[in-house]
């Protein structure tokens, strides 16, 4: 994927933090609503992406009353900011929801809103950075100037939450999930390796 790609993508992916944002200004049940009911419209609009022949009734019925142009630019720039994987295969956003739904659930407030804040910024600058940036690379693609740059993000991100070895134990947790790109997707992954660690650590140092 080309910078230029990348950037639309991670912008794309910026919207996300909209998750933590409703969460501090409404509170945890209309966080709850929120990814929720953003994660069934994505599970009801994700067959239309995957699948060809639904994609390909949704741009008739479209062409109808949008300009066929517009519709055939719209499905170039999301194939173009989309992982050679997701485009036939379960999206980003799927995943991202879905983690984000069970973190606001299960965990304290700032923890939640840190790890959803962290796996958005940290990834972002990661991929920013580390693109352009990095030079010394490791095996998987991933860079040390990528890394660094995550580490920083999620080490401010936290501070301003939290106290600063939780912080820095969350920044490294978040870090080395987007470094391996745990499975079943980083999107998911990310987020939930933050937030259980801080969790944990928190209750063994307190």
């Amino acid at each position: 994927m080309s910078m230029k790609s990348e950037i639309k993508r991670k912008s794309l992916h910026l919207t996300s933090l909209t998750v933590p944002a409703v969460y501090l200004l409404f509170g945890k049940e209309a966080a709850l609503f929120f990814v929720g009911l953003s994660f069934v419209m994505f599970i009801v609009l994700e067959p239309l992406r995957i699948v060809e022949h639904f994609r390909d009734r949704l741009k008739r019925k479209l062409g109808l009353y949008v300009d066929r142009q517009l519709i055939e630019i719209v499905e170039r720039e999301i194939d173009i900011i989309a992982r050679e994987h997701e485009r036939r295969s379960i999206g980003a956003h799927i995943y991202f929801a879905l983690a984000a739904f069970v973190i606001v659930y299960f965990f304290p407030r700032d923890i939640a809103i840190g790890s959803i804040a962290v796996a958005t910024l940290g990834d972002a600058v990661a991929a920013i950075i580390g693109k352009p940036f990095g030079k010394h690379r490791f095996k998987n693609g991933k860079s040390l100037e990528g890394s660094l740059a995550y580490f920083v993000t999620a080490l401010f991100i936290l501070s301003f939450l939290i106290d600063l070895p939780h912080a820095l134990i969350g920044a490294l947790a978040g870090t080395l999930a987007e470094f391996y790109e745990l499975p079943p997707d980083d999107n998911f992954s990310n987020q939930l390796a933050v937030a259980v660690t801080l969790y944990a650590f928190r209750k063994i140092a307190f």
